[in-house]
């Protein structure tokens, strides 16, 4: 994708992740783990072994350094990579200002260590 067409800032990030799915009645409707491959403050793109099928709300733990972070999202886009692992795009929803502040924070020291990124 462009980045002209971006509104925020991404940065290449490796961090593990842990997910929930939620059906529309909000039970559990698959879960399972992956790791982020950039992320900015509106959203997050993650790569996991088997496809994120979430039709309605996507819990997700992210842990940045020594913060633990609890977002909320919904699919935007899925793919499957060269490697055959699944690349799935996330749009964040509902983000409380305090997990907002992290992210920034995250994104703002990663692109001081690495400015080129």
């Amino acid at each position: 994708m462009d980045k002209e067409k971006r509104r925020q800032p991404r940065v290449e990030s490796l961090n593990l992740i842990a997910y929930v799915c939620k059906d529309n009645d909000g039970n559990v409707s698959a879960q399972g783990m992956g790791r982020t491959l950039n992320v900015s403050e509106i959203g997050v793109l993650l790569e996991t072994y088997y496809p994120i099928e979430c039709k309605n709300l996507l819990l997700i733990d992210i842990g940045f350094k020594d913060e633990l972070v609890d977002l909320k999202g919904k699919i935007i886009h899925s793919k499957t990579n060269r490697q055959g692992k699944h690349e799935t795009g996330i749009e964040f929803v509902d983000i409380d200002e305090n997990t907002l502040k992290i992210l920034h924070q995250y994104i703002k020291a990663f692109q001081e260590l690495y400015p080129e990124s």
